[in-house]
């Protein structure tokens, strides 16, 4: 099965304790793609401006991944800078210029609209229900947002809701949605908006993943070294969109089945700067990771 992702392709300056670079290959849709693809064919919507260099993303074209999709609009690239300091979950962004994608309109090619696994990537709520318009019979459609969204465009994200069935968010944006402190309280009010899934991001400290009768808990994976956790959450998203599209199967088993892969996919992501640790990762490296992550949440509940 192919899915679909629709989000942004950018060029990102980060500096971390670790190192840092410069215009490196970033961006939404492309950490999404890095990983999916390790799972089934990705069809990619984005714009990058006439300066974006598309030898970089030559190693996604021989990974399935199709670019039919990209729009290049006369302009300059989507551009962000960032820095982190020891607290990697914490920081300062240094300037954001939107250039091209400012004026995003995404543009669905016919091949694309059959697609059966959808992601839609943190762009606006308005943006994505035209998305979710061109798309004839999806089977999953996954959904991020931010408190951008959630904050200055409430509506139109309510109304896109009631299209997904898979909502990824962090636990202060879920706060922030259902106007409710308790967390738990907080997923269920989110839960009747329309997405009867929902996947909490937590940073290092892993994904909840609640249902309608479940919880289910993916910690995150003892590294010594992270180098930059920019595109983790986008990652850990194509990991969990590639495995579900791969088996084909929306059950309660596979969706946590699915979560750890997109644990591992972000693992891997932040070992080393921008994209270069998911450029040439192996099956048995994906699958031994995820396995590890078996052996450290399996235990005997007998007592």
């Amino acid at each position: 099965m192919s899915i679909l992702v629709v989000g942004s392709a950018a060029l990102d300056t980060v500096e971390t304790p670790f190192g840092s670079v410069e215009d490196a290959l970033g961006g939404s849709a492309i950490y999404f793609s890095a990983a999916a693809s390790y799972f089934a064919p990705v069809n990619l919507v984005a714009v990058v401006g006439d300066d974006f260099p598309r030898e970089q993303i030559e190693f996604l074209k021989k990974k399935n991944v199709d670019f039919s999709g990209l729009e290049v609009a006369n302009g300059k690239t989507f551009r962000w800078g960032g820095k982190y300091g020891f607290d990697l979950n914490e920081r300062d962004t240094l300037f954001t210029h939107l250039n091209v994608f400012e004026k995003f309109e995404p543009k669905i090619p016919d091949s694309y609209k059959n697609s059966e696994y959808i992601f839609l990537a943190n762009i606006g709520p308005d943006l994505q229900m035209d998305v979710l318009k061109q798309i004839q019979a999806p089977k999953l459609v996954a959904l991020d947002t931010m408190n951008y969204w959630i904050g200055g465009n409430l509506p139109a994200l309510r109304e896109t809701l009631k299209r997904v069935d898979v909502l990824i968010i962090n636990d202060s944006e879920v706060r922030q949605l259902a106007n409710e402190a308790n967390l738990v309280k907080a997923s269920k009010i989110v839960q009747e908006m329309g997405p009867k899934t929902l996947i909490i991001k937590k940073g290092e400290h892993g994904a909840l993943l609640i249902t309608r009768n479940s919880f289910f808990w993916a910690p995150a994976y003892p590294l010594e070294i992270i180098y930059d956790p920019t595109g983790a959450g986008d990652t850990f998203a194509g990991g969990f969109m590639g495995y579900m599209a791969r088996s084909d199967d929306i059950s309660i088993d596979n969706l946590k089945r699915a979560v750890v892969f997109g644990s591992a996919m972000a693992s891997f992501c932040v070992e080393k700067f921008s994209l270069e640790r998911l450029k040439n990762l192996s099956d048995e490296e994906i699958r031994t990771r995820f396995k590890e992550f078996w052996q450290m949440t399996n235990f005997d509940p007998n007592v």
